[in-house]
């Protein structure tokens, strides 16, 4: 008697397979973080850079949106956030929208 093997039982199957001696764990890798960074430019006054820090990014107190004012002034640039993308991005437009001179966001 001969026995015919359909191609479902002989190995096509698409049920997953894992290769022997690989582990399945899964490895979490957090999300970047981002940097929101506004940058020194002629035209916006200590004031208003100082009010839509505090405006637009959470928590921002008043002495220290006027250090970060200054930092931008005097050396070029200041971080003013660091966090998930989607934030960023949304500080960076809201920023930018005042008026404030943006660098690209970048990763952390």
């Amino acid at each position: 008697m001969v026995t015919r093997l359909s191609a479902a039982v002989y190995g096509t199957s698409t049920a997953p397979s894992v290769a022997p001696g690989l582990s399945n764990q899964v490895t979490r890798k957090p999300y970047p973080n981002y940097k929101v960074i506004v940058l020194n430019d002629d035209f916006n006054t200590f004031q208003h850079v100082s009010e839509c820090l505090m405006k637009y990014i959470p928590g921002m107190t008043g002495d220290l949106a006027w250090d970060l004012t200054n930092q931008v002034h005097y050396e070029g640039q200041a971080i003013v956030w660091v966090g998930p993308q989607e934030m960023a991005e949304l500080y960076h437009q809201q920023l930018r929208r005042a008026g404030l001179t943006m660098a690209p966001l970048e990763a952390a």
